[in-house]
């Protein structure tokens, strides 16, 4: 019974490493952009809370806070680079964020009217606002 309470210890803690991004990777400013847009649509506040950086937080929280009573999905979401400066990085997405008032009404919001800002903490990247 220990052993394999170890055993799937081990193995969890392997899958998680395998999952941290790279801050190296090209894409890395990408995935944290997709990455916080998927937490804020799936409403999973543990996941979210460690996607946008910490000058960012209020307005975050209010984007969070402002999916909790309707129905949402991302569709054909695709995020890419643009440039990168000093830790900080223009990306762009293409997609929709579909979302559905009282069961029937559905807007789509298009990921591509605005550019997204990522920055680089503690070596890792994360969402922290929009550009122009």
């Amino acid at each position: 019974m220990r052993q394999t309470i170890l055993l799937l210890l081990t193995l969890t803690m392997i899958i998680i490493a395998g999952c941290a991004s790279d801050p190296s990777d090209p894409e890395a400013p990408a995935n944290a952009v997709e990455a916080y847009l998927e937490a804020r649509i799936s409403k999973d506040n543990e996941v979210f809370q460690g996607a946008y950086c910490a000058d960012f937080e209020a307005t975050a929280v209010t984007e969070f806070d402002s999916f909790g009573a309707v129905e949402a999905e991302l569709v054909d979401m695709t995020c890419t680079v643009d440039s990168v400066e000093d830790g900080t990085a223009q990306v762009s997405c293409t997609g929709s964020i579909d979302v559905v008032y009282d069961g029937e009404n559905t807007n789509s919001l298009d990921l591509a009217r605005q550019t997204y800002v990522a920055t680089q903490a503690d070596g890792e990247w994360l969402m922290c606002g929009y550009g122009s």
